[in-house]
């Protein structure tokens, strides 16, 4: 450092330095050339402070640069991609499509403690469900735990018998046979004989019908509620809509068939996000359309049930009565 020199009643100091160091001197050769030394290591250890904090300063930013690459590259990932089978510890439920916004991360990959912000923030982002009919759905689900007045609800509280989980399921088996959080092949396999390369309502009603039929004499306890049947043909209205096109209630039987075996949605077969929101008008619209095809095939089984209001209308007053 060259660093200007004073001199004031026999005092030097260093005046560009950080921190002044003073030092009492003679006016001799000796004094001046102990100074000098002294100057020198003093500025020897400034230096190498400096050099310290450059080096620290350095390290925090090339820190932070790689930090927020990190974050950046991970922002950009595909969500869809984010596929993860759930832990041990983890739970899952009856719904596929919940189980399967589980393991990509759209909802708590646990299954978990779900809340009608998780629930509506998952919808949205995985298949874009307006905040109503997020509600909508939670409203019923929180209805399932056991615990009263809660706020939340877990994957495997869904698997309680006739709540809302039922018989005749069309990939699960009845409570009767075996637990409604896996697929059961025998149920599935039979609900995809119905169905043709593309999936629409007469063939979702068919299998629906066909289904009933096979519990009911295969299981002595089989029995199915109003809401449970309601929730049959909305289940099929929700997922023919979601995987394909919710104006013309088709889609594509490859797409079905791979989320109900893997619980995963992969933009790689086709599928994309909905582009327009899916609302609770939709729902039930798609609901009504179902079930009109339902009751022909009822009917043409002789399996005709007594009818007490549309079903669109039941799971509203259902609804209503859970909120009251």
């Amino acid at each position: 450092m060259s660093g200007a020199v004073s001199s004031n009643d026999s005092r030097l100091t260093c005046s560009k330095c950080p921190w002044y160091k003073t030092a009492t001197i003679a006016r001799n050769g000796d004094a001046l050339e102990n100074l000098s030394a002294s100057q020198s290591v003093h500025h020897r250890i400034q230096a190498d402070k400096m050099r310290s904090v450059s080096l620290f300063s350095l390290l925090t930013v090339a820190s932070t640069v790689t930090c927020a690459a990190a974050q950046d590259k991970t922002s950009n990932v595909d969500p869809f991609e984010q596929w993860h089978k759930p832990e041990a510890g983890h739970v899952r439920g009856p719904c596929p499509f919940l189980n399967t916004f589980a393991n990509h991360g759209f909802l708590p990959r646990t299954g978990k403690y779900i809340t009608q912000k998780d629930l509506a923030d998952g919808l949205f982002r995985a298949v874009n469900f307006d905040a109503n009919i997020s509600a909508f759905l939670f409203d019923f689900a929180v209805s399932t735990n056991p615990e009263p007045n809660s706020t939340w609800f877990s994957l495997d509280h869904l698997t309680r018998h006739n709540v809302l989980e039922h018989d005749a399921s069309l990939s699960r088996a009845d409570a009767f046979h075996g637990p409604a959080d896996v697929l059961n092949e025998a149920a599935f396999t039979e609900t995809l004989s119905y169905y043709g390369d593309t999936l629409d309502v007469k063939s979702g009603a068919t299998a629906i019908v066909a289904r009933m039929k096979t519990c009911k004499a295969t299981n002595p306890t089989y029995s199915l509620s109003d809401l449970g049947e309601a929730f049959i043909l909305g289940e099929t209205a929700a997922f023919i809509s979601i995987l394909g096109d919710a104006k013309t209630i088709t889609a594509d039987k490859k797409l079905v068939e791979y989320l109900f075996r893997t619980l995963s949605l992969w933009s790689e077969l086709g599928w994309k996000r909905p582009d327009s929101a899916f609302t609770t008008d939709i729902l039930l619209s798609s609901l009504e359309t179902v079930e009109t095809e339902y009751h022909k095939q009822l009917n043409a089984t002789s399996q005709a049930r007594k009818r007490s209001g549309g079903y669109a209308d039941r799971l509203l007053l259902a609804r209503q009565s859970l909120r009251s």
